[in-house]
């Protein structure tokens, strides 16, 4: 199964830029999307598939913790 995450972009240089997964930054390829500073991507394999609205990428952080959690009660 293929996952993709949100995360923040945070700095721009050419097609590539620092993207904030909840607090752990990482370098990803932007040239797919015509992302701006502060707009929330979510990546694939190190490149930015889609721009998210940022209330959808809250979501979607929230839902991936709840399963990370619960996924370590077992």
């Amino acid at each position: 199964m293929c996952v993709a995450y949100p995360g923040r972009v945070v700095s721009i240089e050419g097609t590539h830029g620092m993207v904030d997964f909840s607090g752990s930054e990482v370098r990803v390829n932007l040239s797919m999307v015509p992302a701006k500073l502060g707009d929330y991507v979510l990546v694939h394999a190190g490149m930015a598939i889609q721009i998210v609205k940022k209330d959808e990428a809250k979501d979607w952080i929230a839902l991936f913790k709840e399963i990370g959690e619960e996924m370590g009660d077992e």
